[in-house]
């Protein structure tokens, strides 16, 4: 009788640890990079007042987990907020670091996560300066990170969005490095997951850089690495005004660290032929190989 007495407590421990080991088990998470188009009152039909609840809803129905957003003005900041209450974001305009401007806002999953830091910089010579425009750009340029704590689990990740320019040779280059430097710098050794719009296609300077191995801050794009690879390869379709054979992907996910990329598909849905915006989101689903 005193064996077993002694023996339950044992046993009992090892009941929770399994029961432990089941409640830490990774689950997948689904990345969305998604250009949602400026609030432009010249778009006509494919203005933001048309597009907003079937931005919202692409968000819901694909369950995105982190969302890189980009080209955001404060009302369609506020539209958003008000569609997807169960998503928190980071993020301010970036003119002013406040409300004026677009905002590269960096949306979380709030049933999943919990945020435990966030910031922002200007992709400039001057990053902390609000507003600054960096080199040869056309306009000030901003990126948002986060560190997120999955509630299960205890996993942390960390996540950036920008948006390079489209016209400054110069701010694309330093920007990227500025980008890799600034993600060594706060994401340490956790996984890295980047999105953006970087205004360059897989096959330019600018993605090279990126993605050079040679460097020991590269990052990986998702889509070279996933088995799955779905939709067209290309994203910004300018509302499909553009002939498909001039249609390129300038939006990405990368990854970095212990993040398996499980698939990758490329959103380029219609409803009544109209567009969820000028550009197709990328949506990627990675898993933590520990």
């Amino acid at each position: 009788m005193k064996s077993i007495l002694r023996l339950l407590p044992l046993l009992l421990l090892s009941s929770c640890q399994c029961g432990n080991e089941k409640e830490t088990e990774a689950q997948p998470i689904n990345v969305m990079s998604f250009n949602i188009r400026y609030d432009n009152p010249e778009d006509s039909l494919d203005n933001w007042k048309y597009r907003k609840d079937r931005a919202a809803t692409a968000i819901l129905f694909y369950e995105a987990d982190i969302v890189g957003t980009q080209e955001v003005l404060h009302n369609q900041l506020e539209d958003l907020k008000q569609r997807l209450p169960q998503y928190g974001v980071v993020g301010v305009g970036r003119e002013d670091g406040k409300e004026k401007g677009e905002y590269s806002a960096l949306w979380y999953n709030k049933e999943r996560f919990d945020l435990t830091d966030s910031g922002y910089f200007w992709l400039s010579e001057t990053p902390e300066v609000a507003g600054s425009k960096g080199w040869d750009g056309a306009c000030e340029r901003i990126a948002t990170w986060v560190k997120l704590k999955e509630k299960k689990g205890g996993r942390e990740y960390f996540a950036l969005n920008t948006h390079l320019d489209h016209v400054g040779v110069a701010a694309r280059r330093e920007g990227v490095t500025l980008m890799l430097n600034r993600v060594n710098e706060l994401a340490g050794s956790l996984p890295v997951i980047v999105t953006g719009d970087f205004n360059a296609d897989p096959e330019s300077d600018v993605i090279a850089h990126v993605t050079d191995q040679n460097d020991p801050l590269h990052l990986t794009d998702s889509r070279t690495i996933s088995p799955i690879v779905y939709g067209p390869a290309w994203t910004w379709h300018d509302f499909g005004q553009l002939p498909y054979d001039r249609r390129p992907l300038i939006d990405y996910v990368f990854v970095r660290g212990n993040l398996q990329v499980l698939k990758y598909g490329i959103l380029a849905e219609m409803e009544n032929e109209a567009f969820l915006s000028d550009h197709a989101p990328v949506l990627v689903q990675v898993i933590s190989e520990k």
